[in-house]
């Protein structure tokens, strides 16, 4: 069997680390594990977050789970973007300058959010083996859907940027071609592709709409106080702020 121990970080067991909780709980994955070990970032890494990599975040999330038996790529996106802010937090601050604009006034100005205090949206409990049965409004079809993992999602995205730009890119389709996994019993992935395309858009907006409402997720949206002596509510979500303390900007 291939040793993916220097692929995955397994060998760096004996360095510093933490343990962080996943907003999923586990009840996605086969081995149910609610915590994962997370190492700090280090020196080294450096050379990996200045560098030109594409896929850095991929690369770094490998290096820093301390983990046997899962995976970045297996992981649904609410439990990488926990872990992604404990190292954020642990080596940056959980401070984050936002850029936003005062609705009233229109002007920009910075807001400065706390990533520590973030809250998790547990969700709905899934079947057994991760999935939700669901019927479709329009069709009346009996589906079970799954979250997006990870590496799917890398996937999805390398699909649509590599795409002819003088074709349209099937972001909706390729997207739900992986979050439908079953259709009245058939699990055959060829089916499942056909069934998609011919979807209902009442049906493929019902199924993106239920795994944004039930699957587990970070709540990155906080209330700030602008200029104008307003409220507004801001997304500290994963953009150029988030990754700027990477780049050492």
């Amino acid at each position: 069997m291939e040793d993916k121990s220097k692929e995955y970080g397994q060998s760096n067991f004996d360095l510093p680390h933490d343990v962080v909780q996943l907003p999923s709980g586990g009840i996605f994955y086969k081995n149910k594990k609610k915590a994962v070990k997370v190492g700090y970032l280090t020196a080294a890494d450096e050379n990996l977050l200045l560098g030109n990599s594409k896929n850095f975040t991929l690369q770094l999330l490998k290096n820093k789970i301390y983990e046997y038996d899962i995976r970045p790529e297996d992981m649904i996106e609410s439990d990488i973007e926990a872990i992604l802010i404990f190292l954020r937090n642990t080596s940056f601050g959980s401070d984050i300058e936002l850029s936003v604009t005062d609705p009233k006034t229109g002007k920009s100005f910075k807001a400065t959010v706390d990533l520590g205090e973030l809250n998790i949206e547990p969700g709905n409990k899934p079947n057994d083996d991760g999935t939700y049965t669901v019927t479709l409004p329009k069709s009346g079809d009996v589906v079970k859907l799954k979250p997006l993992t990870y590496g799917e999602i890398l996937e999805v995205n390398e699909i649509i940027d590599n795409y002819p730009p003088t074709r349209v890119a099937p972001r909706v389709t390729l997207r739900l071609s992986r979050e439908i996994v079953e259709i009245n019993g058939d699990v055959d992935k060829t089916n499942i592709v056909k069934y998609v395309e011919n979807m209902p858009i009442a049906d493929s907006k019902f199924v993106r709409r239920y795994l944004v409402e039930n699957e587990p997720k970070l709540n990155m949206k906080k209330d700030i106080k602008t200029p104008s002596g307003d409220m507004t509510t801001v997304n500290a979500g994963f953009g150029v702020e988030f990754f700027r303390p990477f780049f050492g900007l």
